[in-house]
């Protein structure tokens, strides 16, 4: 949200603000919508791999159940196959017959031995299932500038070249398209632990060698930041321009950064569903805390490229909490419950006031592991709240944001000093209809919102909410739709005014139609 001049708030009114529905914004781009599979616990296989010989219905091994639900977000693309875990991960390990894929040890999650049943193929034909964009990791941490190279030829080159031809005898004719292609994964850790210049090196020979084939155009994604480390992002970017620069070099173009949410320490990051008010706060503190870091990386990269002709990634963010009791703690399995869906509501927010430099984001991850869609359990399988948040919020995918400008200052909670906003809003506009996100923060109190939409007149709102009487709330196997949408009364329009009554702890949207 952006802030007009701002008087005292009115008594019971969290937010007071005004959107111009004539002065579009920057597209906010599908990709922000974006998910992650890595191979990690129960992700990939009893997630979305169980085999062609598996009772529960699949197409080629992969679980029929899942595919439906995940098309409900239309999802626009999907991050494999890490993670920490594409640093180990040497791809013609997972090519060919099954039966002859070599057997590895996932050293990075739970020191498990799995035998690349999910490789390539596997993973391009749950794209297909989906209709999503393949985002693909290189291996820089471990592989070499041949691998990565022979990897983009084997999946994007249509002639008869030594990897297409590799790839026919394996079963594929036609080349894939692939959208996105991912120059390592943290680098700065689990990646190799280097510098940043030492990096910047690498990332130059990969970028270099993940050539475009054909008419495949790769969006190549150089491993970035974590946090709000922006010197790593200033190094990447003096590697494609120089100060002031309006034409950078055409090397990679995005560059990423990964930021996750949790109340605790590293160490002992809070339990997912067993929480303190004071924890509620600090976690919702730091979601918030998201604006702050993408201003920052974007701030970097206006310098080095002032027209924004490269974009900003954060192909790892969500909620990470201590798994759950009694399992592997290398298989980051945690619940997920109403403080998590509106811990990504404020991220989408963020995004979607960010979309000038922001083009891409993946949530972490999408199934079984830490912020997931979908939680499974032999042949059973629920839908999140978070799952919720994302499939109320499709209408934004490549809309025109508009500005939420506040005119009154919003209510606030303090948070050990600091002031937490207690409600956070974003709009846009697409097809002839305005879609409205509001979530209320506050877990104790009801909050009413009035939103002045200027400019042109609209009609006919329909509301949606999600809610829980407590943010721990969550879905579990018996009781699937503990937290689901329903639809919200207590909404009003007159004469261009929106009013809207949250309930404590919500997330909701609002769709209205533009006069023709």
């Amino acid at each position: 949200m952006t802030d007009l001049p701002t008087t005292a708030p009115e008594k019971d009114l969290a937010l007071d603000a005004v959107v111009d529905l004539d002065v579009p914004g920057p597209t906010i781009s599908r990709h922000l919508y974006g998910h992650f599979a890595e191979h990690l616990g129960r992700c990939i296989y009893e997630g979305f791999w169980v085999g062609e010989d598996s009772d529960i219905p699949n197409v080629g091994g992969i679980r029929t159940d899942v595919v439906e639900a995940l098309r409900e977000l239309a999802i626009p693309n999907l991050r494999w196959p890490g993670g920490c875990f594409a640093d180990t991960y040497h791809w013609r390990d997972g090519v060919g017959p099954a039966a002859d894929r070599p057997r590895i040890v996932n050293t990075h999650w739970g020191d498990v031995v799995e035998d690349n049943a999910f490789g390539t193929h596997e993973f391009m034909a749950l794209c297909d299932l989906l209709d999503t964009a393949p985002y693909i990791s290189g291996n820089v941490g471990s592989g070499t500038v041949q691998e990565t190279a022979d990897w983009v030829e084997y999946l994007t080159r249509g002639d008869d070249s030594p990897m297409a031809r590799l790839r026919r005898e394996h079963g594929r004719d036609e080349p894939w398209g692939v959208s996105f292609f991912g120059i390592g994964n943290e680098p700065w850790g689990c990646g190799g632990n280097l510098r940043a210049d030492q990096f910047a090196s690498l990332a130059r020979q990969h970028a270099t060698y993940a050539r475009d084939h054909g008419g495949n155009k790769l969006v190549r994604v150089a491993a970035g930041a974590s946090d709000d480390d922006y010197a790593w992002t200033e190094t990447l970017m003096q590697q494609v321009a120089k100060l002031g620069d309006t034409e950078p070099r055409d090397l990679w173009q995005m560059v990423s950064f990964h930021f996750y949410t949790f109340a605790g320490t590293w160490g002992d990051k809070g339990s997912a569903t067993r929480f303190s008010r004071d924890e509620y706060w600090a976690t919702m503190r730091k979601a918030l805390d998201v604006r702050r870091i993408i201003a920052g990386h974007s701030a970097v990269m206006d310098a080095y490229d002032p027209q924004a002709r490269i974009g900003l990634a954060l192909d790892e963010w969500g909620t990470w909490w201590n798994v759950e009791p009694g399992t592997n703690p290398g298989f980051l399995y945690q619940q997920n419950a109403m403080r998590d869906a509106l811990v990504a509501t404020v991220h989408f927010d963020a995004f979607h006031d960010h979309a000038r430099r922001l083009r891409l984001a993946n949530i972490a991850q999408t199934v079984n592991v830490l912020q997931s869609m979908l939680l499974t359990d032999g042949a059973r399988m629920i839908k999140t709240p978070t799952f919720h948040a994302f499939a109320m919020s499709a209408g934004h995918h490549d809309a025109a944001g508009l500005p939420v400008r506040e005119r009154a200052a919003r209510a606030t909670h303090d948070v050990d000093g600091t002031a937490v906003g207690t409600v956070s809003a974003s709009a846009s506009t697409k097809d002839g209809a305005v879609l409205v996100s509001l979530t209320n923060l506050d877990p104790d109190a009801a909050s009413t919102v009035r939103i002045a939409l200027r400019g042109q007149a609209v009609s006919d709102p329909v509301a949606t909410v999600l809610a829980a009487d407590d943010p721990a709330a969550h879905n579990t196997f018996d009781a699937p739709d503990a937290v689901a949408p329903r639809p919200l009364d207590g909404v009003t329009l007159d004469g261009g005014v929106l009013t809207v009554q949250l309930p404590p702890a919500a997330f909701a949207t609002v769709r209205l139609t533009l006069a023709s």
